[in-house]
């Protein structure tokens, strides 16, 4: 991309760890704000540890989902030197981001009320387990616990089966994606009134607003979603999983006109003036039956049949395992997977933000090596050679 990225210009700085924050700079990053990453002096990111995968000692591949784009300055926040160089790259920043425990911030000195005498514009934004100002700051969290307490485990998987996680870490990335539009939200008043504030957001709040409309009709009606089996949709059918005789397919007529579409295109028209399933009331009424009708006649063709009959025509999907949809041609004709020049990998592949602009993925590089940037950055904020040196004897970067 050579046009000017949106957020070019501003610096974010971030004392951020594993995840949910550094997936959420990480689109600032890529949208070409200069996201300056503190981590502490030595180990860095825990992220930086997290097997099995590694691009030399301390450098995780996992490490590498999370940071792209950035700059690393090794910094201990919690020295009265560190502070020092901490208001000093602030005065020159638009935010402080961090992920920490949330009882964190205010002891080391983050928040907007401890940083706006260095710059009164300055955002800070907080990303925390559960919040800083309620009897839980202190507790530390993480995602697999706030779907668990969000009812999240309780709506997925089988009906017989435990209650069953997200595959990935879900309410992570949300509450990242969530923090960033706040900074940005509180970003642009800033630019506008130059007043910057504290922005909040915390794992629970974020998981527990993702329940969406469940939550709402809950709320409202007393009714608990219940988990249904294939996956399927709760309130409609048919809108789950079906057997095809090598595997899965998902096949969603979410609207009546799709399940019009769906009996006339598998052959069986006579399906439609079943009374069984006449009204989307009646198909859900007698899902099980529908299910079972619908599974002899998937099972006789394998997965790519079914998809290539109704795609186009109907929501479908064939069920991939994580290979086959990393290895799925059409993220390579659409740019979801990009390559990455790294000192141990000319050749790394990523993941490609899904933002476009004007038509184009957003540039990536290389996530920094610990530290990668110290130097630089200070020399960039004022201090001189002997001054660098002498916080790196003292271990402060």
């Amino acid at each position: 991309m050579t046009a000017r990225l949106p957020l070019a210009g501003f610096r974010i700085l971030s004392a951020e760890q594993y995840g949910a924050g550094p997936y959420g700079t990480m689109f600032l990053a890529q949208m070409g704000a200069e996201v300056i990453k503190i981590e502490p002096p030595k180990a860095g990111d825990t992220a930086r540890a997290v097997g099995p995968h590694y691009l030399r000692k301390g450098e995780s591949l996992y490490f590498q989902s999370f940071n792209l784009n950035k700059r690393s300055l090794t910094l201990d926040l919690n020295t009265p030197e560190g502070k020092e160089i901490l208001h000093r790259l602030a005065a020159s920043s638009h935010a402080m981001v961090n992920n920490l425990r949330g009882d964190l911030p205010d002891k080391i000195g983050l928040t907007y009320a401890q940083l706006k005498h260095a710059n009164p514009a300055i955002v800070c934004a907080h990303l925390s387990a559960y919040g800083r100002d309620n009897e839980r700051a202190r507790w530390p969290g993480y995602d697999y616990l706030m779907q668990a307490e969000a009812g999240w485990l309780a709506m997925t998987g089988e009906p017989d089966a435990p209650p069953t996680r997200a595959g990935l870490s879900l309410v992570d990335f949300m509450t990242g994606t969530i923090m960033a539009i706040g900074l940005l939200g509180a970003l642009v008043d800033a630019q506008r009134s130059g007043i910057g504030r504290d922005v909040d957001v915390d794992l629970l709040s974020a998981a527990v607003h993702q329940t969406s409309y469940p939550a709402v009709w809950y709320l409202n009606e007393g009714d608990v979603t219940a988990r249904v089996p294939r996956s399927a949709h709760p309130s409609v059918t048919p809108s789950q999983m079906f057997r095809a005789a090598d595997g899965w397919v998902f096949v969603m007529a979410q609207l009546p006109k799709f399940w019009d579409v769906l009996v006339t295109r598998i052959g069986h028209p006579e399906l439609a003036t079943d009374p069984r399933f006449a009204t989307p009331a009646d198909r859900l009424t007698n899902r099980d039956t529908l299910t079972g009708i619908l599974d002899g006649i998937f099972s006789q063709k394998p997965v790519a049949y079914w998809v290539e009959l109704l795609a186009g025509h109907m929501p479908v999907s064939p069920v991939y395992g994580l290979d086959q949809a990393l290895d799925n041609p059409y993220l390579q004709a659409t740019g979801m997977i990009d390559t990455v020049s790294h000192p141990d990998r000319d050749a790394m592949r990523v993941l490609a933000n899904p933002i476009r602009l004007d038509g184009e993925r957003l540039p990536n590089r290389a996530a920094p090596l610990l530290g990668a940037d110290s130097d630089a950055v200070l020399a960039e904020a004022g201090f001189d050679a002997s001054e660098i040196a002498a916080f790196k004897e003292k271990g402060v970067v």
